[in-house]
């Protein structure tokens, strides 16, 4: 009888780790692997949230991530190759390329090349349920790389003439953000950040019944323009309360040479040259939708938390670019300067310290990668980005990049960042800017024309040219450095 007892046991082992191993092999196993939630963001800067030191915007949602979780406060956009940097920037996050091959690499998406090397698709190997809601901006179709795709958002929202070259004095009252009559974010009935949340909560609603894990890529537009909201978002800035920037100038100097100027429809949100008034009232209507967007989240997290998921769920937060708003007399993002390129980057999940921040230079693209990580997933060796998530949970504290690579159009834009110093490079008209972050990290006074620098720029203009070979950039920079240096 005791060995009968004996050979039934060994019999159920088997059958329990033959199950165990067919379980692996498809994706899935005895503790369900961490979901994974991507909330993606739109043309907002690092300084668009409360918690990072802007005192002036609201987000408790946005602050609750960066207390429950470990903040990057150096998250960089590596730039685009053309005005619309959103879609170099989901280009690269999609793909893990850098900027150049993931160009390429978008150009093939819309021949239905190259889709099994997609981040969702990777995901998919594990067994993960993938799911796409709003803004899109990507060649591939989401439904070809997506096991579940809800609203799909084109780049910006519908706008009108109505939306730009304002306010001009304070009697320019024709724009109001929450009418609806302008379209924009209101354009199907249902402000677009409503519409993406409502559809991640649906989909929250039904994973929660399910085994398989899941990877949520929740993309919506705002903050970008048309910056519109609800009354009530916009009555909690009054304008006495919102500060002209630091950095704050009438004109960029070198808007024409850098592809900044009048003709670039982000600098044509508000009039020629700047005034304090015109930046104030376009901070107030980003503040406010901003504000709209952060109660989104809010709705996302408490879902998260009601269906038991919280737990065993990893939560990435972050934007595709900054945006300038009014500094040095710029609107938009086509610039190198920290406000356009540096981004808010907050994860939360398992394991990860709560309130705790990283200084370290990472590439926001490197999302992409720490998700795979924690999926399990091997890194395939086209990826170019990194995962940080051994930095977060402080198993590691060097970064692993010897600098931070941006690039803007084809011959407009260069720029490296290293060791707390920056420099520019306006290859049109020869130009070179050098910053000290850690002394000037608003990048206010240009010491690139001061003799002791010289050795500093040489030591950066190299190492910038030596980036760009292995970005696969084909801009001749060493003749310029022959030129300049």
């Amino acid at each position: 009888m005791i060995r009968q007892v004996a050979l039934l046991k060994i019999l159920v082992l088997l059958v329990f780790f033959g199950c165990k191993e067919k379980q692996e092999r498809i994706g899935l196993s005895s503790t369900k692997k961490p979901n994974i939630v991507f909330l993606f963001s739109d043309d907002q800067s690092f300084k668009a949230v409360r918690a990072l030191g802007n005192q002036e915007i609201i987000t408790p949602a946005m602050d609750g991530l960066v207390t429950s979780g470990t903040t990057f406060t150096h998250a960089y956009n590596m730039g685009g190759w053309n005005g619309a940097i959103c879609v170099a920037s989901r280009a690269m996050i999609i793909s893990g390329r850098s900027v150049w091959r993931a160009q390429q690499v978008s150009d093939n998406y819309s021949k239905n090349q190259d889709l099994d090397k997609t981040w969702p698709r990777l995901m998919q190997t594990q067994g993960y349920e993938t799911y796409m809601t709003g803004k899109w901006h990507v060649n591939a179709k989401p439904d070809s790389i997506f096991n579940h795709v809800g609203h799909v958002l084109r780049g910006m929202p519908f706008d009108t003439p109505e939306g730009y070259n304002r306010p001009q004095s304070t009697t320019d009252t024709l724009w109001k953000p929450w009418k609806e009559e302008f379209g924009g974010y209101w354009k199907d009935g249902k402000h677009w950040s409503e519409l993406v949340k409502d559809d991640a909560v649906a989909f929250i609603d039904e994973a929660a019944k399910k085994e398989h894990p899941f990877f949520m890529y929740i993309a919506f537009n705002a903050p970008h323009d048309p910056r519109q909201s609800p009354k009530k978002y916009v009555d909690m800035y009054p304008l006495v309360g919102i500060s002209t920037p630091q950095s704050y100038m009438p004109t960029y100097p070198h808007k024409e040479t850098i592809g900044a100027g009048k003709d670039l429809r982000d600098e044509k949100l508000a009039p020629f040259p700047r005034t304090e008034y015109a930046v104030k009232v376009n901070r107030q209507e980003y503040y406010a939708i901003t504000t709209h967007l952060d109660d989104q989240i809010k709705d996302i997290m408490e879902t998260l938390k009601k269906k038991g998921l919280k737990e065993n769920t990893y939560i990435f937060f972050t934007s595709d670019h900054g945006l300038a708003v009014g500094e040095h007399g710029l609107m938009g993002k086509q610039s190198m300067y920290d406000h356009s390129i540096r981004v808010p980057l907050m994860v939360v999940g398992p394991n990860i310290p709560k309130g705790k921040k990283i200084d370290t230079d990472i590439y926001l693209q490197d999302v992409m990668a720490t998700a795979l990580d924690i999926a399990g997933i091997k890194k395939p060796e086209y990826i170019e980005f990194n995962s940080f998530l051994d930095l977060a949970k402080g198993e590691q504290t060097q970064g692993k990049y010897n600098g931070i690579y941006g690039v803007y159009e084809k011959g407009s834009q260069r720029m490296i960042r290293k060791n707390n110093y920056k420099l520019i490079l306006y290859p049109k008209s020869q130009q070179v800017l050098l910053y000290n972050l850690e002394n000037d990290p608003l990048e206010l006074e240009n010491i690139a024309s001061k003799p002791e620098n010289t050795t500093k720029i040489k030591s950066l203009f190299k190492d910038l040219i030596q980036m760009q070979k292995e970005k696969g950039d084909e801009l001749d920079l060493e003749s310029i450095y022959k030129n300049v240096i």
